[in-house]
């Protein structure tokens, strides 16, 4: 077990073989498995962990920064925070694709986006995932470049930078909790927009 759970790699391909086991002992039909369910399983995987890891940068590193030494810093800013900051950004763009190609497998892309009954929730949620994701790879990243020393620039641009990453990223996260709601709350409850519908 040592051996599978040193290795991230590994650990993940374990976690989808149990997946198949624990199908398999459910009675599971791989050969009967929809196309939208695939989607929506892979759309939540891939929110999670965009979601986890901009709660992560809000919640955990953004806070303790303050609190790191002057010369552990650099741990920080040039291992953990990029690693972080690629899956943060991958993930973003793959909630993204894979939230749109499952709203147009299940037939409710275009009421979605234009915010029509019943479908004005989860609509709202989509176009404030795609401000946030936008927000992404549009403002944060090229910020977090220059605040982390990706791209070399002035002392004065790279403190600028960092601040504009920051409340961008702040921005998102306030972001997060509405489209969270409206995306859980389009399928899992029925009462909440009767009113808008």
């Amino acid at each position: 077990m040592t051996s599978i759970l040193t290795s991230l790699g590994r650990t993940v391909l374990a976690g989808f073989v149990l997946l198949a086991l624990i199908i398999l002992a459910l009675g599971g039909n791989f050969s009967s498995i929809e196309l939208p369910f695939m989607f929506r399983w892979l759309h939540v995987m891939v929110a999670i962990m965009w979601v986890g890891l901009l709660w992560y940068f809000n919640f955990v590193q953004i806070p303790s920064m303050s609190k790191i030494p002057d010369e552990q810093k650099p741990a920080i800013s040039k291992v953990i925070a990029p690693v972080a900051l690629f899956w943060f950004r991958w993930a973003a763009l793959f909630t993204v694709i894979s939230g749109l190609i499952l709203s147009v497998l299940n037939g409710y892309a275009h009421q979605a986006f234009t915010l029509q009954a019943p479908f004005r929730a989860i609509g709202l949620g989509m176009w404030i995932a795609l401000i946030m994701a936008f927000n992404v790879w549009f403002i944060i990243w090229p910020n977090q470049k220059r605040a982390l020393g990706i791209v070399a620039v002035e002392p004065d641009i790279k403190a600028k930078s960092a601040r504009i990453a920051m409340l961008t990223s702040r921005l998102n996260t306030l972001l997060s909790i509405p489209m969270l709601f409206l995306m859980i709350a389009q399928s899992h409850n029925s009462t909440w927009f009767v009113i808008v519908s």
